[in-house]
């Protein structure tokens, strides 16, 4: 396969990691907070497509929205294929462009917090039920299970982009 559809393919493949690794943690995070699987993303979904801005309404039950729910796990799909995507491109550049090794690993790693941030943002509405500890950790699992596919798939990456290696 040529190296552009290999990054394609993988970037492709990373961002379905990610999508799943943050939904799988949040299923769970639901589940032990005794609530519907689907209770957070519920919520999201009526945070950024229904301008849920007054948190008293967390007091009381929420019926599922099937529209929330599902545009948000479109927009949450297709971010997350987004970034995947341009990891991995900014993973080939780094291990084909030593000199830039340094600003692209800053990059990626900005992007993380970026990302933490825009959620958070966006969630603002329900934070007494989506703590900032539980969108960290969702990521941080979205990336340890995203690099653990890379690393496989690209064996000695991580030693190739690391500023500093030859």
């Amino acid at each position: 396969m040529n190296p552009a559809g290999r990054t394609l393919r993988q970037g492709i493949v990373v961002g379905l990691i990610a999508y799943a690794s943050v939904a799988v943690f949040y299923a769970a995070f639901d589940l032990l907070a005794s609530r519907g699987t689907l209770y957070t993303v519920n919520l999201l979904g009526l945070a950024v497509f229904h301008r849920l801005d007054d948190a008293s309404v967390l007091q009381m039950p929420i019926a599922p929205d099937l529209g929330a729910i599902s545009s948000y796990n479109a927009l949450h799909l297709v971010l997350s294929v987004v970034i995947g995507l341009v990891v991995t491109s900014l993973v080939d550049l780094a291990e084909h462009i030593p000199s830039r090794r340094p600003a692209i690993v800053a990059v990626i790693i900005a992007g993380y917090f970026v990302t933490v941030g825009a959620v958070g943002m966006l969630s603002t509405p329900i934070r007494p039920v989506l703590p900032w500890w539980s969108i960290i950790v969702a990521n941080g699992s979205a990336v340890v299970f995203s690099w653990a596919y890379l690393t496989r798939v690209r064996p000695g990456m991580w030693q190739r982009i690391m500023p500093g290696s030859k």
